[in-house]
């Protein structure tokens, strides 16, 4: 394969980030098909980032031959749909997190991809990023002695944004927000969860606004994860040791990485690899899994997906948080 020819359905903010990373690719990768429910979003979207072919319906983009890879940047509550279409018009797909709004849909997904053998994987960007391996080589350099436990705090006042509150849109603070504090604890520490406590406070519409989660591991480590889409900005994670902390400063996408010891005095900094805004890292990692016949990306496999779709249905059952359509 030459360069990839990468069809985005959908033309809001996510798929303009994905847009950037694929322009600035230039040999691995070219935005070639943008498809709107309006022809007039999507020609606006093709002149801005050079796209090639500019489709006024998800179908017709599904129906083009030359594109290699979807990436879905749909709503939440949509992701079901178009993945869905994307395996039965045989498209491989990459699709935003979440990947579906729960565990049944995501299994479903991925048994139809098994059965027409079509790669899909799920777009949660901060499992491919490079900065995921330089932090898990400071845990194991035993810079900060024996891991004890970590933290994560994802809130932000979004409280003004329809698909952070609407159940029709599989809104709440989980499924947008909390994912990537799940998703910190799985990669940092694992997935051998024993006791989970947690508590979430509901918005106005039923859907969560404020979540707090605690993981007991099997090992004794522990992981509190609070997100909110009502309160002030925090954006890190902490990875607490005997002789001292990590402390990543962006959770979805690491901006600056620092080792400090128990006193809070800095011992070093790691520097982060440059990126166009590190969204391509996932394209790249497709590109290669094609390349190679798999129908998964090794960063983040089907079955952990499935994993951390499971993880959120068993917290939003016990906090009585459903969709309409579900």
């Amino acid at each position: 394969m030459s360069r990839l020819r990468v069809g985005i359905l959908g033309a809001g903010n996510i798929a303009n980030s994905m847009a950037q990373a694929v322009t600035g690719l230039k040999e691995e990768a070219c935005c070639y098909a943008i498809a709107s429910r309006s022809s007039e979003t999507s020609e606006k979207f093709a002149k801005k980032w050079g796209f090639e072919k500019a489709y006024g319906s998800y179908e017709e983009l599904l129906s083009d031959p030359d594109v290699d890879l979807v990436y879905v940047a749909t709503p939440h509550n949509s992701h079901y749909q178009w993945a869905k279409a994307c395996i039965e018009h045989g498209k491989p797909a990459l699709v935003e997190k979440p990947f579906t709004v729960n565990e049944a849909q995501a299994k479903e997904i991925f048994d139809l991809a098994k059965e027409k053998n079509v790669f899909i994987t799920e777009a949660t960007w901060t499992r491919f990023l490079p900065g995921r391996f330089l932090i898990k080589e400071l845990m194991e350099s035993g810079c900060i002695g024996e891991i004890t436990s970590q933290e994560s705090y994802f809130t932000t006042n979004a409280s003004h944004v329809q698909r952070m509150y609407d159940p029709e849109l599989a809104g709440g603070a989980l499924l947008d927000l909390g994912i990537y504090n799940l998703t910190f604890a799985s990669m940092y520490f694992g997935d051998d969860v024993v006791k989970v406590e947690s508590s979430c406070e509901k918005y106005e519409t039923g859907v969560d606004a404020t979540d707090e989660i605690t993981y007991t591991y099997a090992d004794g480590k522990t992981a509190y994860m609070r997100t909110s889409f009502v309160e002030e900005f925090r954006h890190y994670g902490v990875i607490r040791g005997t002789k001292g902390r990590i402390h990543v400063e962006g959770l979805t996408n690491p901006s600056a990485v620092r080792v400090l010891d128990l006193n809070g005095n800095p011992v070093k900094e790691v520097p982060i690899p440059p990126q166009i805004n590190g969204y391509e890292y996932e394209v790249l990692s497709c590109k290669k899994a094609l390349e190679e016949g798999k129908t998964e990306c090794p960063e983040l496999p089907h079955e952990t997906t499935l994993l951390m779709m499971r993880r959120m249905d068993e917290l939003r059952r016990a906090w009585g948080v459903t969709y309409p359509f579900e």
